[in-house]
């Protein structure tokens, strides 16, 4: 005997077999009772959900010379023997993709002037109407619009949205709803009693949900796994078959996460990957897992969880050891890994650090009163840095930021001073550089990693905005505790190199006043006064707001707590000209002759 596939042995030959629709084949039963039919009718929707089953059930029912009163086929009648035996005349079905040109099209209208010979309509199927061209459409539009009495069309489709506006428009549209993994589960279970397959429910819900919605997918896999499992589908089994990454992984990632551990999570995921798993997979399925425990957490969102009776139990216990807000982070963290995953260039480190994250949402405090959770990863390694870390303290530098009034820059700076340094010493794990006493000849070099931290070291809340410490490279004597009574000697090289240094370090939102500060030259006039000349007033106004942390950072950086600051604008004539691209080629002819000589010599011309 002739082995045929599920998918074709058990396709629905009523609307009461047609699994998951029944609004719609209500509807279409009614307009065969009724008799009330229109000329058109376009069904849509994804792929093996019954457009086409639905479309030759429909055809039969309303050629049937006898209907039952519900408005099925009799299938006793001549038209439905005909049809269930494949040949009448009265049932036509065309497909799209390879009948998609006018000439095609004017061939079925030419068929659509002969009428039945048995039966009342011509009934013309169109597959994958989609697939018609642009001219083959308008070709079809005054048919589709005005047939004759006789014809009656049937268009399926999977991309409704390819279809012409003007097309739609003549056609009544019925949209066919993917298949339900419940649906999906209860028709396969009457597949395998009619096959005598045993099985297990949980390996038929794994096929429902890899068939994402399409019976006709669900049937192949099925016979795909019975196949395999040679009449007993079981869980295992399928999973194997059908290399689907086993759920009960999701659900001990989410238990070791609860209680932190970390180190089990890692060795779980090396064995996922060990079998041949992607890693992109793993997080995927784990969102999704995610997701479930959160929807079993209410009983409202309980019916959203298209699963087996017995994965709804799992998933309800879970739920209660895990709490709302570890669910909501971990899904956040999935998700973010999932859309950085396809970029980056070492996808298991963005995994395992993804994985390490969720395992430390939920844990504790770092210290009694800390009001605050750890940072994430910082556990891991904490013993490790504080065993190689020096015993010596950070060296601090203080760097000037605008404050509303220049009489109160010395309290908020020495406040803000303390605070920081204590902020500095536990949060910023960085080792300390060996330090010395250097004096005003040999002063230490800036590094670019000076001010790398102003954005890191600014309060949160709304208090005032005062002059932060960021770790440096002065001496060991700490100017913060010492700068009452500094008052060593700096020379103009000293005070040109901590002027550049400090508009270095200034915030990006004063990078205006910055640039314009590095083109000034301060002097000193009468140590330690130093003054500045200023461009404009426009400038002068900018400098002015921020004079007094100008004024402590120098304090600092040079050592000296008697540095007061004047700035006054340019005079007319110290202003400089801003020269052209030939005024200053000029100058240089002027300067060396050898250039003039030059020019004439290869005959260049100045543009």
């Amino acid at each position: 005997m002739e082995y045929i596939v599920s998918a074709r042995k058990y396709r629905p030959t009523t609307f009461d077999t047609v699994v998951g629709q029944q609004a719609l084949t209500t509807t279409l039963k009614n307009a065969v009772k009724s008799g009330k039919l229109a000329h058109a009718y376009l069904f849509c929707g994804p792929r093996g959900v019954g457009k086409t089953t639905c479309a030759r059930i429909f055809a039969k029912a309303i050629n049937c010379m006898s209907p039952t009163e519900d408005g099925e086929a009799c299938g006793q009648c001549e038209s439905c023997q005909a049809f269930n035996e494949q040949r009448s005349f009265n049932i036509f079905e065309l497909d799209a993709a390879s009948n998609n040109s006018v000439e095609h099209i004017k061939t079925l209208m030419e068929q659509t002037r002969i009428p039945p010979q048995v039966g009342k309509y011509k009934v013309f199927i169109i597959d994958e109407v989609h697939m018609l061209s642009t001219a083959a459409f308008n070709a079809f539009l005054k048919t589709l619009e005005e047939p004759p009495a006789h014809v009656i069309f049937i268009l399926a489709t999977t991309e409704k949205h390819k279809i012409l506006p003007t097309i739609l428009s003549r056609c009544q549209i019925y949209d066919f709803e993917r298949m339900t993994v419940r649906n999906t589960i209860d028709h396969l279970k009457s597949v395998a009693e009619k096959e005598g397959i045993s099985y297990e429910e949980e390996a038929l819900a794994v096929i429902a949900e890899k068939a994402d919605g399409g019976m006709r997918d669900a049937l192949s896999i099925f016979d795909q796994a019975a196949s395999f499992c040679q009449g007993n589908i079981t869980y295992q089994k399928v999973i194997e078959d059908l290399n689907v990454l086993d759920s009960e992984n999701y659900f001990q990632i989410i238990d070791l996460s609860i209680i932190n551990k970390v180190a089990d999570v890692m060795v779980l995921l090396n064995n996922v990957i060990n079998k041949g798993f992607d890693g992109g997979l793993l997080i995927q399925g784990l969102a999704k897992h995610v997701r479930n425990v959160l929807m079993a957490k209410d009983p409202q969102t309980l019916p959203l969880l298209e699963v087996s009776d017995q994965q709804r139990q799992r998933y309800q216990e879970q739920a209660q050891k895990c709490e709302t807000t570890f669910l909501y982070q971990a899904l956040r963290l999935t998700n973010q890994c999932d859309i950085n995953y396809r970029q980056s260039s070492n996808k298991r480190l963005l995994v395992e650090l993804t994985l390490i994250e969720i395992a430390q949402i939920t844990q504790p405090e770092e210290g009694p009163g800390s009001g605050r959770k750890p940072r994430r990863l910082k556990s891991l390694f904490k013993q490790l840095i504080q065993q190689t870390q020096p015993k010596t303290t950070v060296p601090q530098v203080a760097v000037a930021e605008p404050v509303e009034s220049p009489s109160s820059v010395s309290t908020q700076s020495r406040t803000s001073r303390d605070s920081s340094a204590s902020s500095v010493s536990s949060d910023s794990n960085i080792p300390s550089q060996p330090t010395a006493n250097y004096s005003s000849s040999s002063r230490p070099q800036l590094k670019g990693k000076v001010g790398f931290s102003w954005n890191n070291l600014l309060k949160k809340g709304g208090e005032q905005r005062k002059m932060h410490i960021i770790p440096g490279t002065l001496s060991e004597s700490d100017p913060n505790s010492k700068q009452g009574d500094e008052q060593q000697e700096f020379s103009q090289q000293d005070l040109e190199l901590q002027w550049m240094s400090m508009c270095n370090r200034m915030p990006q939102k004063f990078s205006g006043i910055a640039t314009r500060m590095k083109n000034m030259n301060p002097e000193i006039l009468d140590f330690p006064h130093v003054e500045v000349v200023v461009e404009n007033q426009l400038a002068m106004q900018q400098m002015e707001e921020i004079k007094g942390n100008i004024i402590k950072t120098l304090q600092v950086y040079l050592h000296n707590n008697s540095i007061t600051l004047s700035m006054r604008v340019a005079e007319h004539q110290e202003q400089e000209k801003i020269l052209s691209r030939r005024d200053q080629y000029e100058l240089m002819e002027k300067e060396n002759p050898s250039i003039m000589k030059l020019r004439e010599l290869l005959s260049l011309e100045l543009a």
